[in-house]
């Protein structure tokens, strides 16, 4: 009988199985990788005021998803109505709220990819979608301007709403020397100096939460007031004549431009969703969506009644300053003071939460040069004062006039 020789040519102790070994060593490979690549892993997101804190839940994103998203500028929604009347004014602002859900919902997709990268930064992202260098450029100037400029409108209307307050409180015969409009932001900036001592993003969940809260109540609060109060004599809900083609175009194009303005807080989805925990089994895009739609059902419930009832109380009388303005116009002499009063101060703590969670991009931008640089962490001494010198500095773009 002939003899067989063995299918495997090897000493026993040498004797195993290729197929498991070949999976075992696929499934660590990629282990590794997933590793190698997860931000907790990479000092400089450790060290950072965005993604320095992971613990952050679908509540935390909802408070500043509201606090970011719900500002001062929706209360000049009601001058697009004078220029697109009732339907297209109604159709256009459904529109473009149901694109910005669309759109929020791709960020929130797009901040995880498949190999467990996150990018809890815009500008990260735009490398990644554009390359190194040409993602830097496309991104780095509109993220810090927007950033920037967000900063100084909240400055002016904080600012201008102090004052508006300080008037309604001292009232008439009050003795005081009025402030000045710069010292006014002045004192607002020292304000925001205080608030932006807290260390990272997920620490100001508190302060956001306070701005929902305030950005609710006098969008609630403007409204009511405005339509139990009565519209004034002599409203009316035609459109106003252009004097040509070329103006009517640029009154649709400006009554468009103030419902877009209306949307905002594009710019921070990806930060707030950095500062959730996200694993394979529980991907951070699930609470973080949870709170978007938490958020934005609030805000159709202020932005639209804003919208309508706004429009419906003053029609073409709505003056340009939205329906603040309108209200101290029409209804100051016929409001209680402590409704005008809570108004004005709901509108100053609201500018004051949603200005810090803008600032924090820059921020985080002024902490990643100096890691990048230094190789550790930004002290804490250094964080406060660039923390402090740019507010201060963001005061001297303010327009005075």
């Amino acid at each position: 009988m002939a003899e067989i020789d063995p299918a495997i040519s090897a000493p026993p102790f040498q004797l195993h199985c290729p197929s498991m070994t070949r999976r075992r060593l696929k499934a660590c490979n990629v282990t590794l990788k997933k590793l190698a690549t997860s931000p907790s892993l990479i000092p400089q997101d450790a060290w950072l005021p965005i993604t320095e804190s992971r613990n952050g839940n679908a509540y935390y994103s909802a408070f500043h998803t509201l606090s970011s998203g719900l500002g001062a500028q929706a209360l000049v929604l009601p001058l697009a109505f004078t220029t697109l009347s009732w339907t297209w004014g109604i159709l256009c602002l459904s529109l473009v709220f149901m694109w910005q859900l669309y759109t929020l919902w791709l960020l929130v997709q797009l901040h995880e990819s498949e190999s467990g990268i996150r990018y809890s930064r815009y500008l990260r992202l735009s490398m990644a979608a554009f390359g190194e260098k040409q993602g830097k450029l496309l991104a780095l100037f509109p993220i810090m301007y927007l950033s920037g400029g967000t900063c100084v409108t909240l400055i002016m209307i904080g600012g201008g709403t102090m004052k508006i307050f300080f008037q309604i409180v001292c009232g008439e015969a009050c003795s005081m020397r009025p402030l000045a409009a710069i010292e006014w932001y002045f004192l607002f900036v020292c304000l925001a100096i205080i608030l932006a001592q807290l260390p990272n993003l997920n620490s100001i969940a508190g302060v956001s939460l306070i701005g929902a809260i305030t950005a609710i109540g006098y969008c609630t609060l403007i409204w009511v007031v405005s339509i139990v109060q009565g519209r004034p004599e002599a409203v009316s809900y035609d459109l106003p004549e252009a004097k040509s083609d070329m103006a009517r175009i640029c009154d649709v194009l400006n009554a468009l431009g103030i419902i877009a303005f209306a949307f905002r807080g594009h710019n921070l989805v990806l930060e707030i969703q950095g500062t959730m925990p996200s694993s394979a089994k529980k991907p951070s895009r699930k609470p973080m969506w949870r709170g978007v739609k938490l958020a934005y059902l609030i805000i159709a419930t202020c932005l639209f009644p804003l919208a309508i009832g706004g429009y419906w109380a003053y029609g073409d009388l709505m003056p340009n300053g939205g329906m603040l303005n309108a209200l101290h116009k029409y209804h100051g002499h016929d409001t209680s003071k402590l409704l005008l009063g809570l108004t004005s101060l709901f509108v100053v703590l609201n500018c004051l939460s949603s200005f810090q969670i803008y600032a924090m991009p820059v921020f985080d931008n002024l902490e990643l040069r100096f890691t990048s640089k230094m190789k550790k962490p930004c002290p804490r001494v250094d964080r406060r004062d660039r923390a402090s010198g740019y507010l201060s500095i963001s005061v001297f773009h303010v327009d005075t006039d």
